[in-house]
Order: C-alpha cells, then structure tokens, then sequence
C-alpha cells in the first residue's frame, strides 16, 4: 500500500499561523473600516462623503470640527458625561471591593447564599430589566426623592448593574491572598478593615484597575439608561447628544460624523492608557485564581 503524504510539522504550524492571520485580518478590516469613514468624513464635505466615502480627504475641511467644538453645548454634554463616569466608577470600585472582600475573607451563615443573588443579577441586564428600574424610580419621585431627570438617578441605575460581575471578578482575586498574610496581619493587632485597607487593597491594585476600566468605558458609552432618566436637555451626555445630533442634522452627515468623532475620542484615549491595566488586572486573577 502507498503512504499517503503528509506535510511536515513545521508546514502545518506554518498553514495554521496563516489561517489565524488571515481570518484576523478580516476582523481588523471589519472593525477599522468605519472608523477610518468616521475620521475621514468628519474633515469632509456631505458631497464628499456621498462621492468618496473611503479617499483621504484633500484638503481636509476642519470647519466641521472647529463649530462643534466652539458650541458650549458639546462641552457640557462632556462635563456630564465625566460626571457620571468619575461617580459611577468610584461607587463600583468601592462597593464591590468592601462586598468582594466580605465574600472571600469572611464567614457567616447564608454567605453562600446571598453570594449566589449577585450571581443571578448577571442575568438581567439593563436592556431587560430598563422597564421596572423606570417604575421604581418614579415612585421614589413621588416619595419625594428625586431620581428622574437626575444625573444622581443615572449614577444610582448604572452602579446597581455593575457590582454583580465586578463583584465576582474582585472575589476571586481576594480569595487567592494567602489566609496566612491575613492571619499575621490580625497578630499584628490589625481588624479586618485595616487588613482590607492597608493591604489587601495595594496587592489588589490590577484587579481595582480592570474594574474601574471596565466601569469607565461601560459608563462612558452608556445610552439607554441617560435616555430613560433624563429629560432636560441640560443633563444630556454624549452618547444622548449623538442621538439627538444625528436626528436633528441627520442630512449632514458630515458634520454629524464630525460629532460623533469628537465624542468617541475620550473612550479611543482612554482605551489605549487602560488596556494594559485590563489585561493585567483580569489574567492575574485568573492565574491566582
């Protein structure tokens, strides 16, 4: 019987490494491509846009940029956009760190429990569960505390549906601290406070990291819960103001591409400071884990 042929090691590593290149590639097309329409037809004119999508536009026309830019409106939609993402973020770090620690460090009865209530949180997520969050807080408007038409109502949704998956990533980073550090650190006269103040929070530092990241971006770019709570026009954020951008010049794409360009450069920024933060803070728990 004849041998069938088989290529050598090295040449199936070699075909295998192309593929992955190759299919990533693709992504990397699919995902730069409307991004790089975005920037170029922001420097454009609508007939530009409508003619030449993909060219580079010459000359670039930064008038579109520069009256947006010099418009207080698009400023105070970024100062409330800030606003929220600073609230938000320090709420979910300091929430889920002191609930993650007391689900690793501690014990007592139905801890198991009520962990398992955070865990099913993660299967509602605000696109589901927009409707009810709406009724509870107009019946807190009517007890006189005012959530509606609130950036405060905005901070309070966007917490609540961010503690049970941060809540799970910070637990199983605290849970891999040897029991051993804690135990010296109570010797040494510390209470359970001081032990997560003084040093589970320093050696914890990536994983707070990743979290606030992740907080950041998720607030930053948050649409339906702005759309639900607020109304005034003085409380909108960006990602509001887009919308409302878009239907208002929806003719003029070029200058609503230039809106959206402007509004989407924090996050881009953002993202390239915070990545490595979020890569490191989510492996290393998982390897410790």
């Amino acid at each position: 019987m004849q041998r069938s042929r088989r290529l050598p090691h090295w040449a199936q590593k070699l075909l295998v490494r192309l593929f992955q290149y190759f299919v990533l590639g693709i992504v990397v097309v699919i995902m730069f491509v409307p991004i790089v329409i975005l920037i170029f037809g922001s420097v454009k004119t609508t007939g530009e846009m409508y003619s030449h999508p993909y060219t580079i536009p010459n000359p670039p026309h930064w008038e579109n940029l520069a009256g947006i830019l010099t418009t207080s409106t698009f400023w105070r939609m970024m100062r409330n956009s800030i606003l929220l993402m600073v609230a938000t973020t320090t709420g979910v770090v300091l929430i889920c760190g002191l609930a993650a620690f007391v689900f690793a460090r501690m014990e007592f009865r139905g801890k198991n429990w009520i962990f398992n209530l955070f865990t099913i949180g993660l299967m509602f997520p605000i696109n589901v569960a927009i409707l009810p969050v709406y009724f509870v807080l107009r019946q807190m408007n009517e007890m006189g505390i005012p959530l509606l038409d609130s950036l405060i109502g905005v901070i309070v949704v966007q917490i609540a549906f961010n503690i049970s998956g941060n809540i799970l990533i910070l637990r199983g980073f605290f849970t891999a601290i040897p029991a051993e550090l804690q135990d010296a650190a109570y010797m040494d006269g510390c209470t359970a406070f001081d032990f997560f103040w003084r040093i589970l929070l320093p050696l914890a530092r990536p994983a707070l990291a990743a979290v606030a990241a992740l907080t950041m971006i998720v607030s930053w770019n948050d649409l339906l819960v702005p759309l639900v709570v607020l109304n005034s026009d003085k409380l909108w954020t960006l990602p509001l103001g887009t919308m409302q951008f878009q239907g208002q010049y929806g003719q003029d794409l070029a200058l609503v591409s230039a809106f959206v360009a402007l509004s989407a450069i924090p996050t881009l920024i953002f993202y390239l400071f915070a990545e490595r933060q979020i890569i490191s803070g989510l492996t290393a728990g998982a390897v410790k884990g």
